[in-house]
C-alpha cells in the first residue's frame, strides 16, 4: 500500500453517485486502500464491484464498517441514524463516520448520541449531483470545483475533522465549514426550494386538463432544463422536505410572496414593473456565473 493512502480502508454505506464517486474519486487520487460496499439491492453492489466502484461487499453494515477507517454514509437523510446503529457493534476504536446528508440539524440529533467513546462523527455534505442514481451513474469527477460544507459541533473531534477535510479536498472539493443551522437555512434556499418548485411545476403542468393530451409531450428544452432535478429519487425529497421543514417553509413563503409579486404585476398589466422583475432577476442570476 502506498505511503500517501489517507484512508486504509474505507466502508460506504449506499453505494449510489454520492457515496460510488466519492469511492472512484479517491481510488482515481491513490488515496485509499480497500473499499468495502454495503446496500440494500445485491445486483446494484455486484454492479459496482463490476464497475471498479468498491472492491467487495457485505449485506449487514456491521459486517462492512469492520476495521473501517472511515464510514461515508449515503443513504436517505431520515434513515442515518437508524444506519449509524446498525454499523456499531462492527466500529472499532478512532473510527470515523461522516455522511454526504443534505440536511445537518435532525442528522446531527440522531448520530451523536449513539456514539460509543473513541467513534468520532463529522457531519458533511458535498454540494454536488445529478438527477441519476446508482452505482452505473458514479463517476470520479462529481466532486471537482464543487463546495463539500462541513458541520462540525462542540463534540466533534479535531483530528477526525481535519482528516474528512482533506479527504474532500483530495477528490477536489473546496470545504467550507458552517454552523448546522446556518447551513440548513442556506440549503433550503438554494437547493431545497428549487427542487420543490421543480416538482410542483411538473405537476401543475401535467394535471392541466384542459385539452385531451398530455401537454408534457409538447416540453422543449428550457421546461426540461428547468424540471431536470424533477427526476430525482423521491424518497430522498421526502426525507429532505420533512427533516428542514423549518427553514424550508421559510422559503416557500419568501417564494410564494415573489410569485404573488409577479402574478399580481401580469394581472394589472404593469410592464414597467414587470420588466424590473425581470431585469432584477436576470441581474441576480448572471452574477453567480
Amino acid at each position: 500500500m502506498s505511503d500517501n493512502v489517507l484512508i486504509p480502508r474505507l466502508a460506504i454505506i449506499g453505494v449510489g453517485l454520492i457515496g460510488g464517486s466519492l469511492s472512484l474519486a479517491l481510488k482515481e487520487a491513490g488515496a485509499v486502500g480497500e473499499v468495502i460496499g454495503c446496500g440494500r439491492g445485491k445486483p446494484n453492489l455486484e454492479k459496482a464491484i463490476e464497475l471498479g466502484v468498491i472492491d467487495s461487499y457485505r449485506r449487514d453494515p456491521a459486517e462492512a464498517v469492520k476495521g473501517a477507517d472511515v464510514v461515508f454514509l449515503a443513504t436517505p437523510v431520515q434513515t442515518l441514524g437508524l444506519v449509524t446503529q446498525q454499523c456499531l457493534p462492527g466500529l472499532q476504536p478512532g473510527a470515523i463516520i461522516t455522511d454526504g446528508g443534505s440536511v445537518k440539524g435532525d442528522v446531527v440529533k440522531a448520530i451523536e448520541p449513539l456514539l460509543p467513546e473513541g467513534v468520532h462523527f463529522v457531519p458533511g455534505h458535498p454540494i454536488a449531483g445529478t438527477e441519476n442514481s446508482g452505482a452505473e451513474a458514479a463517476f470520479p469527477s462529481l466532486y471537482h470545483d464543487k463546495r463539500c460544507i462541513l458541520t462540525p459541533t462542540e463534540n466533534t473531534d479535531p483530528q477526525a475533522l481535519e482528516l474528512i477535510e482533506q479527504m474532500w479536498r483530495t477528490v477536489g472539493s473546496n470545504v467550507v465549514r458552517m454552523p448546522l443551522e446556518k447551513h440548513d437555512k442556506i440549503l433550503a434556499a438554494i437547493s431545497h426550494l428549487p427542487h420543490m418548485v421543480a416538482y410542483s411545476l411538473v405537476n401543475a403542468v401535467g394535471s392541466y386538463d384542459h385539452y385531451e393530451e398530455n401537454i408534457l409531450e409538447y416540453s422543449a428544452g428550457g421546461f426540461r432544463d428547468f424540471t431536470r432535478i424533477a427526476s430525482s429519487d423521491p424518497t430522498m425529497w421526502r426525507d429532505i422536505a420533512e427533516t428542514n421543514r423549518d427553514a424550508l417553509l421559510e422559503m416557500m413563503e419568501q417564494f410564494e410572496k415573489s410569485l404573488a409579486e409577479l402574478k399580481a404585476d401580469i394581472a394589472e398589466g404593469h410592464g414597467e414593473k414587470l420588466f424590473e422583475f425581470f431585469l432584477r432577476s436576470k441581474q441576480l442570476r448572471d452574477a453567480i456565473l
